[in-house]
């Protein structure tokens, strides 16, 4: 019978390969690490490891290192399953989503949720679109609050609600960059969002992997233009802050400024600077949850879809 102990120690070994960092990581000796590897190349009859300088993997344990992922979350569901059926008085949800979006949807989900829900364990893994899409597909979240479709195969989403990219253009940039053309430009691009117009003008983006930053880098390739990037950040309000500082130009979703009036008051207050829609499909679109189709959905995370559902 298969040792769930040795399997999980395995998983480690294997994705460490190196049985100095993975027994320091499991916090046994390596030793022990050793002694629980043996256990299980007797009990398969196999050699899971190349013992050589670097550890790699044989291909039975190349096979095993997938099966057991497998074992290990069927087992963890098993778990959670069955302690749904017991009761719900106890119970984890972990949530993926991105930095900034979390401060701005959380509020309206997490206080309802966790007044009708005390005991269920919440927590948040932040990251860009990409990195949440992996955290889901290996199973390191139970769902994921971010702008659809999502980019992982397997997955179920529910939308619940629509979604808007606007670009930022402060004034002192087109001064400085267009002295003179100001109201110009302005008149053209409240009639007009073209990407042209503000070529030559610094932009302000967010790291490639996100979906703003996408969504930037395909509407400057429809415009044909290779934007002047001055900074790229991983966090959207370090590039408004310093776009209402008058450094450059951004991009910024619509419901971040409707759940803070705070922002439209910065802009006021820092300098004068210029909201405008885009003439695109792409700025426009549906933030969703996703959850892994392939995996069990504990009662924790339906209930926070429901209540998702009814506040944002």
């Amino acid at each position: 019978m298969i040792n769930f102990l040795n399997l999980e120690y395995f998983l480690v070994a294997s994705e460490e390969l190196n049985f100095t960092k993975a027994a320091k990581r499991l916090y046994i000796s390596q030793q022990s690490l050793s002694c629980h590897i043996s256990h299980l190349e007797k009990e398969f009859g196999v050699v899971l490891f190349n013992r050589t300088a670097p550890l790699t993997l044989t291909y039975a344990g190349q096979i095993l290192q997938k099966q057991a992922r497998k074992m290990l979350r069927l087992r963890e569901e098993t778990y959670h399953e069955i302690a749904d059926i017991k009761d719900f008085t106890k119970g984890q949800l972990i949530i993926g989503m991105s930095h900034t979006r979390g401060r701005n949807i959380l509020p309206q989900i997490l206080p309802a949720y966790q007044e009708r829900f005390p005991g269920i364990d919440l927590h948040l893994v932040e990251g860009n679109s990409s990195e949440l899409a992996a955290s889901l597909l290996h199973g390191d979240v139970d769902l994921v609050i971010d702008m659809l479709p999502f980019k992982v195969e397997d997955v179920e989403t529910i939308p619940i609600c629509e979604e808007e990219i606007l670009l930022v253009v402060p004034d002192a940039v087109l001064e400085r960059v267009y002295p003179g053309r100001v109201p110009e430009l302005k008149e053209l691009m409240s009639r007009n969002v073209d990407l042209s117009l503000v070529k030559e003008c610094p932009f302000l983006l967010i790291n490639p992997g996100n979906r703003v930053r996408t969504l930037a880098d395909e509407m400057f390739a429809e415009s044909q233009m290779n934007p002047r990037i001055i900074l790229e950040t991983e966090n959207i309000e370090t590039a408004l802050a310093l776009s209402l500082k008058g450094m450059g130009i951004t991009f910024y979703p619509k419901m971040f400024i409707s759940r803070q009036d705070a922002v439209q008051d910065r802009a006021k207050n820092l300098l004068a600077a210029s909201f405008y829609h885009l003439n695109s499909p792409r700025a426009h679109g549906i933030l969703g949850i996703g959850y892994h189709k392939g995996h069990y959905m504990s009662q924790a995370t339906k209930e926070f879809i429901q209540i998702a559902k009814e506040n944002v």
